[in-house]
């Protein structure tokens, strides 16, 4: 029987010959699809097969919004402090650091004004990379400072939400920031300057509390989660189980708490068209 048997030792290849698939140049979908890295980005990283909407942050939402990726970005360099001296497994200055170091972000949201279809547009956008996209006193500073900009200059404001909500290691000085930019929104709806705001996956917490909710159209993704607390605490809480589909932007807007559910391939001329609407022009 030793016909099946390898005579010759030492034909595997070495290791130093393999070749590794790079890491990135595939995305699994949790549908199980398959698909090109590059393709991915071409569709707006959107899963071409199940309309999938991928997690994505602000560098790709001001690619998606802003003409020709062409804008100035407001108050870049805003860190956070930590006035608590907060540590509980690590220090909350740690937790800075290393989420400075891994995402090339200074916290959990950035704020940029350039042309969107030719007008001027002051889009704000959180990246869940950093901590959780959870809302601290930068998040409510520059959301302050970009309301602030739109009110001075008399341009729309967009607000993009992508939040596990308030940042627990700032305790009381993050939720103070919900009453805070709600009442930079009230100022801005005082001035009659449109606010949109777009929840995406996901969309949580105090986020959902305040700024989320209070546009003067509130638009979702396909498929994102929005809601106050987790469907697992919402369960345990109540103790009942919960409908299908139950948090998902579908059922949100069922329910009444949204206005549009926009694919994001349509985003750009969804949000042009509702501004346009609120400001009774000319729908181009």
């Amino acid at each position: 029987m030793a016909w099946f048997k390898r005579k010759e030792k030492g034909i595997t290849t070495p290791t130093e010959d393999k070749m590794d698939v790079p890491k990135g140049l595939w995305y699994k979908s949790p549908t199980g699809k398959i698909v090109d890295s590059d393709e991915l980005e071409r569709n707006l990283w959107v899963s071409p097969e199940d309309e999938f909407h991928v997690r994505i942050g602000s560098a790709e939402y001001f690619k998606i919004l802003f003409d020709n990726n062409e804008f100035t970005e407001l108050d870049p360099n805003i860190t956070a402090k930590d006035p608590l001296n907060f540590s509980d497994t690590k220090k909350y200055s740690d937790r800075l650091v290393d989420a400075m170091s891994k995402t090339k972000l200074k916290d959990a949201v950035r704020t940029a004004v350039g042309k969107s279809k030719g007008k001027d547009l002051v889009v704000c956008c959180m990246d869940f990379a950093f901590i959780g996209g959870s809302m601290g006193a930068v998040v409510g500073e520059k959301i302050a400072r970009g309301i602030d900009y739109s009110i001075k200059n008399n341009i729309p404001f967009v607000m993009i939400s992508k939040s596990g909500g308030a940042r627990m290691m700032e305790a009381a000085y993050s939720l103070m920031q919900l009453a805070k930019t709600s009442a930079k929104l009230a100022q801005l709806a005082e001035a009659k300057i449109p606010y949109i705001s777009l929840c995406t996956d996901p969309t949580t917490g105090g986020t959902t509390a305040s700024y989320a909710m209070l546009g003067d159209i509130n638009i979702a993704e396909p498929g994102a989660l929005i809601g106050f607390a987790g469907p697992r605490v919402v369960k345990d809480t109540t103790g009942k189980d919960l409908p299908e589909g139950f948090q998902t932007s579908e059922f949100v807007l069922e329910h009444g708490f949204l206005d549009f559910i926009t694919p994001r391939k349509e985003l750009k001329d969804k949000i042009n068209l509702y501004l346009d609407l609120i400001l009774n022009q000319e729908v181009r």
